[in-house]
């Protein structure tokens, strides 16, 4: 059995399934037996996009919880903000925040760039209360 990897939000690839390979396709690539929900996503995988599953519930995104995009990609949504810092780079200071993802446990939380994520999401800085930070 192996995860399809689909990407997601901003911070990189995630993993949906756990499904069985129904078919070896020449020698690099393999062939999913997919639920009919996600008859529209093509079911044949590269093996790198592939990983050995793990039975562990606490790691599997159930199907009736997931959002795909117009390009058929898997969508992740933050939940929350947990944090905020400021990073030095050569020539300038970026802001980023630490982002709490929907489906991910909060040890997976990743630090994303402040000005995207405002852009891309304001709604959680309402909730942050960091509008009143020098």
């Amino acid at each position: 059995m192996s995860h399809p990897v689909s990407e997601g939000g901003q911070s990189g690839p995630r993993f949906i399934g756990s499904f069985r390979i129904s078919a070896r396709v020449g020698k690099v690539a393999y062939r999913l037996d997919f639920p009919d929900e996600l008859s529209e996503i093509h079911n044949t995988f590269h093996v790198s996009q592939l990983r050995k599953c793990v039975a562990n519930d606490s790691t599997v995104i159930p199907l009736d919880d997931m959002q795909v995009d117009e390009r058929l990609n898997y969508v992740e949504r933050p939940i929350v903000i947990l944090d905020r810092k400021t990073k030095a780079l050569r020539n300038k200071l970026v802001n980023l925040v630490k982002v709490q993802w929907q489906h991910w446990k909060v040890f997976e939380c990743t630090w994303e760039p402040e000005d995207e994520m405002r852009e891309h999401y304001p709604d959680l800085f309402a909730a942050a209360n960091f509008e009143d930070e020098v």
